[in-house]
């Protein structure tokens, strides 16, 4: 009997990583896939954005204006926010996220970090005594000026976070942020989610065509825990975790669980400024939030890589 999966022509599905406030890269990324994918599967394709929607670059507003647009200008695509590290700190700042389950204050998760408190110049403005810990770092004055890591300059925060206050027409550290962030965009940011899956995804690999689990989270799972219980406390959102090792993990998320690897699952993630494909381990995060880098997407199930630099034919 021949197995009805076959018959179905599968779901385009885009992951695009992170955007980090480059506005003309998104829409010169969205305009690429829009001519490279035939117009009735990107219509119908499923959209996973992968995290960090805000700061570096100039223009977070006007990101967030356009994503926030897309369901009613496609309304037969399936799009997914995922919340990046950033956009968990910028969501905390603004007085969005989640409650804790038990009811603690986000005040208890400060102690664990404290040593970094006076070098990250953590945020003591209105408001402060209630907000979770990455709120406080985002808004922050770092006291170094140059990020030895990277070799460039913080705008602002540790978070580099000064661009999209500036984008709201406030200046970075102001509690006046509150005010002008507008309310569909306070909504955006409450609904964001720390993880997708899709059942069934399809997906072109050296071994042939594969159907596959499909696990998108802006920087990966752990390795040595349990991936049930991370996928629980993710889609629970559980914010009495002062860091949530899989929106902000480095080394200890790079690599795909074992136990995934038994069911064959794709795991997607941003947030590592890399493009990494190792079988179906895809990190999607070109850009990093540099200027001079590409933002880009991979498309499944040809696993395409499309950047906004990409020049194609109309």
């Amino acid at each position: 009997m021949a197995d009805p999966k076959a018959t179905v022509k599968p779901r385009v599905v885009c992951c695009i990583g992170d955007i980090h406030g480059f506005y003309t890269k998104l829409l010169n990324l969205w305009s690429n896939l829009e001519t490279l994918i035939d117009p009735v599967d990107f219509r119908s394709a499923i959209i996973i954005f992968l995290g960090d929607y805000c700061d570096r670059g100039p223009d977070t507003r006007q990101v967030l204006d356009f994503l926030i647009s897309l369901p009613s200008r496609y309304p037969d695509q399936k799009h997914v926010f995922l919340s990046g590290n950033h956009d968990l700190a910028f969501a905390a700042f603004v007085g969005v996220l989640p409650l804790t389950p038990d009811g603690s204050e986000f005040s208890e998760g400060w102690k664990e970090y404290a040593d970094s408190e006076d070098r990250e110049g953590w945020y003591n403005g209105d408001g402060y005594e209630r907000m979770h810990l990455q709120g406080r770092r985002w808004s922050g004055k770092i006291k170094v000026k140059i990020n030895a890591a990277k070799g460039t300059e913080y705008k602002g925060s540790i978070y580099d976070a000064a661009p999209t206050f500036e984008s709201y027409g406030v200046p970075h550290g102001s509690a006046d942020l509150v005010r002008a962030v507008p309310e569909e965009h306070k909504k955006f940011l409450a609904d964001m989610v720390w993880v997708h899956e899709e059942d069934d995804v399809i997906v072109k690999t050296e071994d042939g065509i594969k159907h596959c689990k499909l696990i998108a989270v802006h920087a990966g799972l752990e390795k040595n825990k349990d991936v049930k219980e991370q996928l629980k406390s993710l889609k629970a959102r559980d914010t009495r975790l002062p860091k949530i090792e899989a929106l902000s993990g480095r080394k200890n998320v790079w690599d795909i669980p074992k136990e995934l690897t038994e069911y064959p699952s794709v795991l997607v993630s941003g947030h590592h400024g890399k493009l990494h494909i190792e079988g179906l381990r895809l990190i999607i995060d070109e850009g990093g939030g540099y200027p001079e880098k590409p933002v880009a997407a991979i498309v499944l199930p040809s696993m395409k890589i499309v950047r906004d630099t990409d020049i194609l034919a109309k």
